[in-house]
């Protein structure tokens, strides 16, 4: 019952205080015929909370999420399911979703009553505009009596989670020749050009067996090399992510790192739809195989939640790439790199495998004066030509470039940044062109 006065309603607060009003006249002026008034207005708010008090609904809720993955922009439908499972039939509820700032202002629903054993469902939508993974939930209910002179609020613990995915983009269907590993037409180039032994080998994992070493492979690479078994053919690619902090610029989800965030989900996802076997890597330490039960899932939950990290680092990136790369196809998206950096790079590159990297001049996503945008113009390019010298495919990406445009250059590179880099060869070589 104390619960239920605190819950006394502006409306029910205010009948106690006429109630009290009209004692006090009545006593003071004598006035014998406010007694009764004042017992009416006292006794309703009274009642309403015994009322309210001495209901037990048993109520069950369960939320379901349509779909629990979501496009950043997109919107998704929360649907609400109550249940009465007593014999007591409700009154009027008020229903209030919890949920966090980044998905919109909370839903109020109302209820209307609900009979014994009665099923009734609520239905609403939220959208997000920045990525991430928000709880959905508690459900809070508010109880009132029909003359809304008492409210009591009940509420269900139980949370679900909206996971936000970054914007995913549609690709057009391109051939990147040579994304083939293990047997088949890309096995048949490595016999051509390094003999049977070698394009047989692969470097040794903890658990393969000993009378697999090739000792010949071993004593040229100087690390323990084992023969490979037959695969089968298949396309192998792996993704790269770069988080380092240095590298992007802008703020928000116009920056340049949600830009390459994007763009990783939506080159992952078509690559994935195309039958790749595919693996993710940061330079933060995540390294994700989208082909073990939700890969693909567990590829987007991280995506979803990837921050810049302040101390990213090129050589550990180039270490967990190594440990597990079977050849294939390496696609990078990249931020602003020195050609330091691009040699280091540059050590993916290797024979059976292509690489392509999608290099974004982060400080586009900035307002530069003039000297300072031609300086910012001649250091990505000294990055992308050091790619390119490695053998790498190079795409420039600027503020306001569209992924679907470029997608197609991931077949050939950037002819902007090659002819620059054939000439710069050309000059650093003293040959007249």
């Amino acid at each position: 019952m104390r619960e239920a006065l605190a819950g006394l309603t502006t409306r029910g607060r205010s009948f106690l205080a006429a109630a009290a009003a009209a004692l006090v006249s009545a006593i003071v002026l004598g006035e014998k015929d406010l007694l009764p008034v004042a017992l009416l207005l006292a006794t309703l708010p009274l009642l309403a909370a015994a009322a309210i008090s001495r209901t037990r609904y048993r109520l069950t809720c369960s939320r379901v999420l349509d779909p629990r993955r979501a496009s950043v922009g997109a919107s998704a439908r929360v649907v609400l399911r109550l249940q009465n499972l007593s014999r007591i039939p409700t009154g009027t509820m008020l229903l209030e979703d919890r949920l966090p700032y980044a998905l919109g202002s909370r839903p109020r629903l109302v209820l209307e009553r609900l009979g014994s054993y009665q099923t009734s469902t609520v239905a609403y939508t939220v959208r997000a505009d920045v990525r991430g993974r928000y709880e959905v939930g508690p459900l809070v209910v508010r109880l009132t009596d029909p003359f809304g002179l008492c409210e009591l609020t009940r509420s269900f613990p139980s949370t679900d989670r909206l996971t936000v995915i970054p914007q995913v983009t549609a690709l057009p269907e391109i051939r990147l020749a040579g994304e083939y590993a293990g047997s088949g037409e890309s096995r048949a180039r490595s016999v051509a050009v390094h003999g049977e032994d070698d394009a047989a080998t692969r470097e040794y994992r903890h658990g393969d067996d000993l009378r697999r070493v090739h000792w010949r492979s071993t004593a040229r690479v100087g690390e323990l090399m084992v023969r490979r078994e037959e695969q089968p053919w298949e396309s192998k690619a792996t993704i790269v992510v770069d988080t380092r902090g240095t590298a992007h610029r802008g703020e928000g989800p116009t920056s340049s790192f949600e830009w390459s965030v994007s763009a990783a989900a939506s080159v992952a996802l078509h690559l994935r739809h195309e039958g790749y076997k595919l693996r993710m890597v940061t330079d933060t330490g995540a390294d994700i195989d989208a082909n073990e039960g939700d890969g693909e899932g567990a590829m987007l939950d991280y995506l979803a939640d990837v921050k810049l990290g302040p101390r990213g680092d090129l050589t550990r990136l180039m270490e967990r790439i190594r440990r597990r790369s079977d050849g294939g196809l390496v696609i990078a998206v990249l931020g602003l790199i020195t050609p330091e950096e691009a040699e280091l790079l540059a050590g993916l590159r290797r024979t059976g495998s292509i690489c392509v990297a999608f290099l974004l001049d982060s400080t586009t996503w900035l307002q530069l004066p003039p000297a300072q945008r031609a300086a910012a113009e001649r250091a990505h390019e000294a990055g992308a030509l050091a790619l390119l010298r490695a053998g790498w495919r190079v795409v420039g990406v600027s503020h306001g470039s569209r992924l679907a445009a470029l997608w197609p250059q991931a077949a050939r590179g950037n002819q902007g940044f090659a002819f620059r880099a054939a000439m710069a060869e050309t000059v650093s070589t003293g040959v007249n062109p």
